[in-house]
């Protein structure tokens, strides 16, 4: 027999990525939760976290996260049902953790699912990470749902397809003539400093590459904010990749232009959640690919 409060010590260890922030969710003592998940090892008779900065679940650990969180959204949806259940273990408001990128989250997203959250009573606690990287979090059992390019299920997971963001590569219009007056080349592009997110952004590599065919390695700003990014585009900083949906108001008004005409990079995003049919998240992938089609491609 599983013991929850031992799985729910491993779910919030790997869920915030460190045994302080679990111990705060759980209100015990770091020392607490540690013991804890050695125990719950002891049983199982493997290590479940990688301790490190952030911790993060071993292949057992993520199949026990999954577990535990299906168990979760269970409790909650039959809580929805029985409001008067004796002894209901969560709270009346459940939480649906899903990770998504930044973009989605600055364009679309909460846009797409803020209605059904409202009248579900559902409280979202969102992941961001890289849309290349976001399936990464469903595969460890940190979260019950992803945006993510990765069209091929996850194990245990399904996958639909939501639409296709298109990027641009854009910059102030004096960035332009100062830096490709004589067009965009493998040259001026090798020169001229650009924008990236973080080390996981690869939107500016893939263009670079698709206009040189060549790897190359400009100077780079760090700028890991949606709005800090387009800010950096806009006053001339840099050049870099923006979603056509966010950056239209600053094409219309001239603050931005693009690069390269015709010659966008198109990402294509899936919804991934798992197979385990729960209503509440059945019905937020429901609700998810008909309103993406709405601002999606």
């Amino acid at each position: 027999m599983l013991d929850y409060a031992l799985l729910d010590a491993l779910a919030a260890v790997v869920r915030h990525g460190s045994f302080d922030r679990a111990a705060s969710e759980l209100n015990v003592t770091p020392s607490a939760v540690s013991q804890r998940v050695k125990l719950l090892e002891e049983r199982v008779g493997s290590v479940l976290v990688k301790r490190g900065q952030p911790c993060v679940a071993t292949t057992s650990g993520a199949l026990l996260c999954r577990h535990t969180e299906r168990v979760q959204l269970l409790e909650a949806e039959l809580t929805g049902r029985l409001p008067a259940l004796p002894g209901a273990l969560v709270e009346p408001w459940p939480a649906l953790r899903v990770a998504v990128n930044d973009d989605s989250v600055g364009t679309w997203f909460i846009d797409a699912v803020a209605q059904f959250c409202v009248e579900r009573e559902m409280l979202l606690d969102l992941v961001i990470d890289d849309q290349d990287h976001t399936a990464q979090r469903i595969r460890d059992g940190s979260v019950q749902g992803a945006v993510t390019t990765q069209a091929e299920p996850v194990q245990g997971c399904r996958s639909t397809r939501l639409g296709r963001m298109r990027y641009l590569a854009v910059c102030s219009p004096d960035f332009l003539a100062r830096h490709f007056a004589g067009g965009v080349t493998r040259e001026s592009l090798r020169r001229t400093p650009c924008v990236d997110f973080n080390p996981k952004d690869q939107l500016q590599k893939r263009f670079m590459r698709r206009i040189t065919r060549a790897e190359l390695d400009p100077p780079l700003h760090w700028i890991p904010h949606v709005a800090g990014f387009l800010r950096a585009c806009v006053t001339g900083l840099g050049w870099g990749m923006c979603p056509e949906r966010m950056i239209a108001p600053h094409l219309a008004s001239g603050e931005l232009v693009e690069m390269a005409p015709g010659k966008p990079i198109d990402v294509d995003l899936y919804w991934q959640s798992w197979r385990l049919s729960i209503g509440w998240l059945d019905d937020f992938g429901v609700v998810l690919r008909k309103r993406a089609a709405e601002f999606l491609d």
